[in-house]
């Protein structure tokens, strides 16, 4: 708690002399850094709407016209998407309207869920 008083101090001082400040929240004590707790998981995706552009079996890829993804923090835009389970693209083509989630996985956007719209 010391340090915190020392830090907030600084901050103040430096607010005041004009000088640009950056100030870091610490969330844990040190102490349960590393412990077996888990963290809070992120709200459940939920289903976004979009258009097929493009199926691609042979690379197992699929490029949407899609909304916003607020669980991935991404405005609506057109790109190429994974998918987890090929036999999804099975099921749509080239000017589908679907609903889909998605989420990031080892750096690429992945489709974990699709199903034409109604």
């Amino acid at each position: 708690m010391k340090n915190s008083t020392i830090s907030i101090a600084i901050a103040i001082g430096l607010l005041a002399s004009g000088s640009p400040v950056l100030v870091a929240a610490q969330t844990a004590p040190a102490a349960a850094i590393g412990s077996a707790a888990p963290m809070a998981a992120s709200p459940a995706a939920s289903m976004v709407e979009g258009e097929v552009r493009k199926v691609d079996k042979d690379t197992k890829k699929i490029t949407l016209k899609h909304s916003d993804i607020p669980s991935l923090e991404m405005p609506a835009m057109t790109m190429v998407f994974q998918v987890t389970d090929p036999a999804m693209l099975d099921t749509v083509k080239a000017g589908d309207k679907v609903k889909f989630k998605a989420q990031k996985s080892g750096g690429a956007f992945v489709i974990t869920e699709l199903q034409v719209a109604k």
